[in-house]
């Protein structure tokens, strides 16, 4: 790309940092092998994977068993939805989400009405706003999943999560939130959040692509949609990709490091403003 291109698509797809890219490095040559496996190589790859899932953890305020890796937000987005509704198919078949959501949720709920689950799509106001009121009239005995993404990629609205939350927790509902947009820009603090199931993927958030999350809270029933060797507590068989989990966690941690000077430089500016 020439410097007289400006790229506008953030959205889409963000540039890698540099930093990153180094951090990856060791991985793509002289760090390659199989995390499963129990030789030097195996164990040197290994404990790259267990450093970067304790910091994603970190980033997400939860623990490291609660983080799945994937190969992308739509693979994250389509574990939890389909992965949670055949898990609790005995609790019901109904599912909640909205009719502005990214096409890996849509399609989802559209290959599970085919299997008999019933899906209610949820208007937004003027403002693309989910109404806490319509959620609540949605819910029905058979509800099992209401899935609502953080912020939105084309109008850029950022849904109140954790007004909606209490709703679905005080009905014993799961909650799953599409993080994917809101990654580089917003805190993704499971508590704060209380989402049951999260994703968001590397390449919104200045990662690598071909690596994405999944937080599911620990005791949350979830089956896996793929089957393998039994990586990742049997959720997500496949070989981990350690080169892009590492990517990822380095890129989170930037993302971390840079919003805590943007924080500490406004504290500094109303300190100068109110003297």
């Amino acid at each position: 790309m020439s410097n007289d291109n400006i790229y506008f698509d953030n959205a889409a797809a963000t540039p890698i940092f540099p930093q990153v890219a180094e951090a990856m490095k060791p991985y793509l040559g002289g760090i390659f092998g199989n995390p499963s496996s129990v030789h030097m190589f195996g164990r040197q790859a290994a404990e790259a994977l267990d450093s970067a899932t304790a910091s994603v953890a970190k980033f997400l305020n939860c623990q490291p068993s609660e983080v799945y890796f994937t190969g992308s937000g739509t693979e994250s987005n389509n574990l939890a939805l389909i992965g949670l509704a055949k898990a609790n198919i005995s609790n019901g078949k109904h599912i909640i989400t909205t009719n502005i959501e990214h096409p890996s949720i849509l399609n989802a709920c559209t290959a599970l009405e085919k299997e008999g689950f019933k899906v209610t799509y949820l208007p937004v106001d003027k403002n693309g706003l989910v109404s806490a009121n319509q959620l609540k009239k949605a819910l029905k005995k058979e509800t099992i999943l209401v899935s609502i993404h953080l912020a939105n990629s084309e109008i850029g609205v950022v849904q109140p999560i954790a007004e909606l939350a209490k709703i679905t927790k005080e009905a014993g509902i799961y909650l799953h939130v599409d993080a994917c947009q809101a990654t580089a820009y917003l805190p993704l603090d499971t508590q704060l959040l209380k989402a049951d199931l999260l994703t968001f993927n590397g390449s919104k958030a200045y990662g690598p692509r071909g690596v994405a999350v999944l937080y599911v809270r620990n005791g949350v029933d979830i089956f896996p949609i793929h089957f393998g060797g039994g990586q990742q507590q049997g959720l997500r068989s496949g070989t981990e990709n350690v080169a892009g989990i590492v990517g990822l966690a380095k890129a989170l941690e930037i993302i971390t490091n840079k919003r805590e000077k943007e924080s500490k430089r406004l504290g500094q500016l109303r300190d100068e403003l109110q003297n």
